[in-house]
C-alpha cells in the first residue's frame, strides 16, 4: 500500500494548512513535517482519509479513494481527535480499543492483553500520566488490532517529550511488522533525529522535507 498527498491545503489562503506534500507506504516510517498546534491534526485527518482538502490529491496505490484510505489507515493519538482523555486509566482505554477490534471489553481482557505486550505494569496508571516511549508503543498496539488496518498516522508524539529517536525506533519497528507509518512531527525532531543518525534518507522520507 503506497498512499500519496500531492500539494494538499486546506482553508482559506491555505492557512489551515499550507500546501504539504508526503507519502508513506507499506514497510517504511516516513516522518511529515507540521509546525504550530492545529497543523498536525489537520495533515493526520487528510492522510488517513477523514478530511477533505481544498486543493491538492490524496490517492492510494494510484487512486482516489477517501474510504479505503480511512478503512485502511488508523489515526494514532492525533489532539483533540483521537487522543485518549488524559484521566483515563490505561486498563479503560484498552478495553474501548479490544470492544472497537472487535474482542472482550472486559478489564480482564485488557490485563491479559497488557501483559501479553509487556505493558501491565501500567495497567492502574491514568493515560495522561504514562512515559512517552511506552504511551506511543501502547496506542499504536492498539490501533494495529483493528481489522484491516494496513497503515498508522501518528500525530505529534514530540508533544510528549521524551527522545524522538524513541519514538522512531518504536514507528520503524511497526514498519518493519508490515505497517505503513507515517509520523507527523515538528522540525526540531527531525534535527534531533538527523544529528542522532536515526532518520533514514530515502525517497519516502525526502518527501516530507
Amino acid at each position: 500500500m503506497r498512499i500519496v498527498l500531492s500539494e494538499v491545503a486546506k482553508g482559506r489562503a491555505e492557512r489551515v494548512l499550507p500546501p504539504t506534500s508526503t507519502s508513506f507506504e507499506t514497510g517504511r516510517a516516513t516522518l511529515a513535517l507540521a509546525e504550530t498546534e492545529q497543523r498536525p491534526t489537520v495533515l493526520g485527518l487528510v492522510a488517513s482519509g477523514r478530511m477533505k482538502v481544498d486543493s491538492g490529491e490524496v490517492t492510494i496505490d494510484g487512486r482516489t479513494d477517501a474510504k479505503a484510505i480511512r478503512r485502511r489507515v488508523a489515526l494514532v493519538d492525533a489532539p483533540v481527535v483521537s487522543e485518549p482523555e488524559s484521566n483515563v486509566t490505561v486498563t479503560g482505554v484498552v478495553a474501548e480499543e479490544l470492544m472497537f477490534a472487535g474482542h472482550a471489553p472486559t478489564p480482564f481482557a485488557a490485563a491479559r492483553w497488557l501483559e501479553g505486550i509487556g505493558l501491565d505494569t501500567l495497567a492502574g496508571l491514568p493515560i495522561g500520566n504514562v512515559e512517552p516511549t511506552d504511551r506511543i508503543r501502547l496506542l499504536l498496539e492498539l490501533a494495529a488490532l483493528r481489522k484491516d488496518v494496513d497503515g498508522l498516522v501518528l500525530v505529534a508524539p514530540d508533544r510528549h517529550g521524551g527522545e524522538p529517536a524513541a519514538w522512531w525506533r518504536i514507528a520503524r519497528e511497526f514498519a518493519e511488522r508490515g505497517y505503513a507509518v507515517l509520523v507527523i512531527a515538528g522540525q526540531a525532531s527531525q534535527s534531533a533525529l538527523e544529528a542522532a543518525d536515526a532518520l533514514d534518507t530515502t525517497p519516502a522520507e525526502e518527501d516530507a522535507r
